[in-house]
């Protein structure tokens, strides 16, 4: 039988779930009956009609038909999204994208999650903070060694803005590389002053410092980490104001939940009061097996508010972009891969609008909720 991806080609459109024509209120010029009032009147956005018409074009499907279900999902989530813009957040979100777990899909999560963003409409900043490099690798950042790198900025104190690249396939999409020398940062950044705040500190500097020059605003910056908790990860603890969790359909993964949750605490306890796990993210799964579909059910029993509804599936594809110096973003839109990261950063958009906290201000951040190494809140 063909698999999903091979029969796609023959699937017309594209979304997933029920779509509801969005009404844009209008004001007209009402009859003499209506006494000339100005009476809001609701049309339907023409685009939005056209997206409703082939979604109730695409042919019904059900369970004794798994292939024809997920190419018809496929299809939905094509027409659903496809050239929409995202609205943008009120301030800059920082999301640090973290599970202790290695394997998990962080970095694959970090980089196709901006991506999809950056192409719909909105600026985007990942901060590679993992020695190996991955990130940068995926998005066809130069991280030689002796590239201007987040070591740079770490240890030397280095302007971020020396540093950042942007992405040659996104213009919107930027990167702060890795390079090996950050493998021996943690060693070199114990016997620094405020060690767990230094990427704090140049993400604050960096922001500043475009809107001082004229640059458009940041709205999603995205923070990939080592499968540990050393200082890297505490940096990149304290440099976030939510915590996005992806987490591999398998036993294992619900153990590092646990253990990476209790970290979380501790970081809100000392040094980052304002840090909260903001979405959860299950990816590489499987719906051919009941152990996915347990996991992803207890996973969405536990956190029903904050697991996002999309689920990234095993993909090819999404294997086989980073070696071509690309996301499965541009390396395969139509794929199921890209299809689900875009519908999952479509998810994260909306619930970061709808959430409208006024507490999140992070450009720049309060310092003095930081508190250093050693010190104790004095209250």
């Amino acid at each position: 039988m063909a698999s999903a991806e091979e029969a796609r080609a023959s699937a017309p459109g594209l979304r997933d779930s029920s779509v509801t024509p969005r009404s844009v209120p209008v004001s007209r010029e009402t009859s003499n009956d209506d006494r000339g009032a100005n009476t809001p009147v609701q049309v339907q956005d023409p685009d939005e009609q056209r997206r409703a018409a082939l979604v109730q074009s695409l042919p019904d499907v059900s369970d004794d038909t798994p292939l024809m279900a997920e190419l018809r999902l496929d299809a939905r989530r094509r027409i659903e999204l496809r050239g929409r813009r995202f609205a943008r957040p009120a301030q800059t979100r920082v999301l640090t994208v973290a599970n202790q777990k290695g394997g998990v899909g962080k970095t694959t999560t970090t980089v196709n999650l901006a991506a999809a963003l950056a192409q719909s409409g909105l600026n985007v900043l990942v901060l590679d903070n993992d020695p190996q490099g991955n990130a940068s690798t995926a998005l066809g950042i130069e991280h030689r060694a002796g590239t201007p790198s987040i070591y740079d900025v770490l240890v030397d104190g280095m302007p971020m803005a020396e540093a950042v690249q942007v992405c040659p396939d996104i213009p919107t999409l930027s990167c702060l590389p890795a390079t090996i020398d950050l493998s021996g940062a943690e060693i070199e950044l114990v016997s620094m002053v405020a060690r767990e705040t230094r990427l704090r500190t140049a993400l604050d500097n960096y922001l500043t410092w475009r809107d001082e020059n004229g640059l458009e605003r940041i709205d999603y910056v995205f923070v990939d980490c080592p499968p540990s908790l050393g200082l890297l990860t505490v940096n990149a603890f304290v440099v976030g104001r939510e915590v996005l969790i992806p987490i591999q359909c398998e036993y294992y993964a619900l153990e590092g939940l646990s253990q990476l949750l209790k970290t979380i605490e501790l970081i809100q306890a000392h040094l980052n009061r304002d840090l909260h796990v903001s979405t959860i993210l299950l990816t590489m799964y499987d719906a051919r097996t009941n152990l996915a579909q347990q996991v992803a059910e207890e996973v969405r029993s536990h956190f029903p508010d904050k697991t996002l509804r999309t689920t990234v599936p095993r993909s090819v594809r999404i294997s086989e972009a980073p070696s071509y110096g690309q996301t499965v973003m541009t390396y395969d839109a139509s794929s199921s891969g890209a299809l689900a990261y875009l519908e999952a950063a479509r998810e994260v958009a909306e619930r970061g609008a709808a959430r409208q906290e006024t507490t999140n201000d992070v450009q720049p951040h309060d310092t003095n909720d930081v508190q250093p190494h050693g010190e104790q809140e004095d209250r």
